[in-house]
């Protein structure tokens, strides 16, 4: 790597990712390893607060969004390597499936567990769920009403009947059955959400119902900005100021 023109920050980024990796691309296609090299471990990290775990994990979750598991095998270990704990990958993985669907998700389990497995960790990994048939629902719909308030009883009420069952799938589901596990705090699991939603593409009304309740966990503008700066080289230019322009319009 050295013998391109790498600079100094982005070298030292890059190995506390990946120490001693040997990358194929260097070889094959130096020129872009070094413009990218240069993006996305010196310039784009230089206009960032977030530390290096809370950016590798925001990585990972948009790189399940872009459906890149080649990719995301790579930076599974990258994580590891920074800090991410085998609970925390594996949660922003379970908090996906609600938004990405499990026919996205599936290949992303196995490429985990490879990962997971070859560094010698044992699967499965401890239990994070805190609810169970009786008290999903109750305690999704509370998790909404703590991220999105008053919104979620107005959403019930002007439900037609027939897709009513959607909104209560909302809450046992998607809040009551992910939302309430442990090993991601609601903030974090509000940016991975966000992220993931992002990279999907097409889903600026819910990319903007997410800003709102990243907002209403704490999670500010400028948390948000930072957030997509750093995920620009992984998700593209169309897809950031997208998400960029759905954050103005609600901010």
């Amino acid at each position: 790597m050295n013998r391109l023109n790498i600079s100094e920050a982005a070298h030292r980024n890059h190995e506390e990712l990946f120490p001693n990796h040997q990358s194929t691309l260097q070889t094959t296609d130096p020129e872009l390893i070094e413009v990218f090299d240069n993006f996305a471990f010196d310039e784009v990290p230089a206009h960032s607060s977030l530390d290096s775990k809370t950016r590798v994990m925001m990585i990972l979750a948009v790189l399940i969004g872009c459906q890149s598991v080649n990719e995301y095998k790579i930076m599974v270990g990258g994580a590891l390597n920074v800090g991410v704990t085998p609970v925390e990958i594996k949660e922003i993985l379970y908090q996906s499936v609600p938004y990405v669907g499990m026919a996205k998700a599936f290949d992303f389990f196995h490429a985990t567990n490879e990962v997971l497995t070859n560094r010698g960790i044992e699967l499965p990994l401890e239990n994070q769920s805190t609810t169970g048939a009786k008290n999903r629902f109750e305690k999704g719909l509370a998790v909404q009403k703590a991220v999105f308030g008053n919104m979620i009883d107005q959403m019930y009420e002007q439900s037609p009947k027939d897709l009513l069952h959607i909104q209560r799938f909302l809450s046992a589901n998607c809040f009551g059955d992910y939302y309430t596990r442990r090993g991601l705090d609601i903030k974090i699991r509000e940016l991975v959400t966000f992220s993931i939603l992002a990279a999907l593409g097409g889903t600026e009304s819910q990319i903007k119902g997410h800003i709102q309740g990243n907002l209403n966990v704490g999670n500010d503008r400028s948390v948000l900005v930072d957030l997509m700066t750093q995920l620009l080289p992984w998700v593209g230019y169309p897809r950031t100021l997208n998400a960029l322009k759905c954050l103005n319009e609600v901010t």
